[in-house]
């Protein structure tokens, strides 16, 4: 279908995110069709074989991609990259740019989540559901970045990323009929790991593993596609 043509192209732009400026247009070119290939076998094998459910695929694109895109990031680790690139700063236009994405990705994640649901009461559960978890993610970031922050205040990358991690984690369970707040929380805890994330991880990451991730993809995808496959667990279990 047209629908999951579109959600396996989400998966190679999430990985594209951990790779960008280190490869070239046919390296990723190359990236896509392998991932592409490797994301169908991936997707029929926890949907059908293992028969999970994972509505919104925050287990089969979210954290597939992160993970891919971070594998490739790896591989193509070079020493002359571990010095942090000048390039690599934003911009004031930029940051405008992003913020204007961002902001249509929040209005539209509902949709996203509940575009395969089943039937109609689903893809309400669904919209409802995800509503709650983006805000309650939105609210504690723009709360922790400005207490991560020396200045105490708003991080653009933060709020461009990380208010988005509360849809990511929703992904799995979000068609389930569960309690407001455990949405709220669901979405309270992926802002939290998203920022501490982008505050911490990745420059560990950088330093320690020599896995740089230039959009911050582990953050925003995998660690809170994790999250919503355990949150998956959790309320199918219940």
């Amino acid at each position: 279908s047209m629908i999951n043509a579109d959600f396996s192209t989400a998966t190679a732009l999430i990985s594209f995110g951990a790779v960008l400026g280190k490869t070239s247009p046919v390296q990723m070119l190359i990236l896509t069709i392998l991932e592409i290939t490797i994301f169908a076998c991936n997707e029929h094998l926890v949907t059908k074989t293992l028969q999970a459910t994972d509505v919104g695929a925050s287990m089969t694109i979210h954290a597939f991609g992160a993970y891919f895109g971070l594998a490739v990031t790896l591989v193509l680790y070079r020493p002359g990259l571990k010095n942090k690139h000048e390039n690599e700063e934003s911009t004031y236009h930029s940051d405008i740019f992003a913020m204007i994405g961002t902001l249509f990705l929040w209005l539209f994640w509902p949709s996203f989540n509940s575009a395969i649901a089943s039937e109609t009461i689903y893809q309400t559960n669904a919209i409802v559901n995800t509503y709650y978890s983006l805000a309650a993610c939105t609210v504690v970031t723009f709360a922790l970045s400005s207490l991560v922050d020396q200045r105490g205040k708003f991080s653009m990358v933060l709020i461009q990323n990380a208010t988005l991690a509360g849809g990511v984690a929703m992904g799995t369970c979000a068609d389930l009929s569960i309690h407001p707040f455990a949405a709220v929380c669901i979405g309270s805890i992926a802002g939290i790991i998203s920022v501490l994330g982008y505050h911490f991880l990745t420059p560990l990451l950088a330093s320690k593993f020599n896995i740089q991730d230039t959009c911050g993809v582990h953050n925003l995808h995998g660690l809170p596609g994790i999250l919503g496959g355990i949150a998956g667990i959790i309320v199918t279990a219940i």
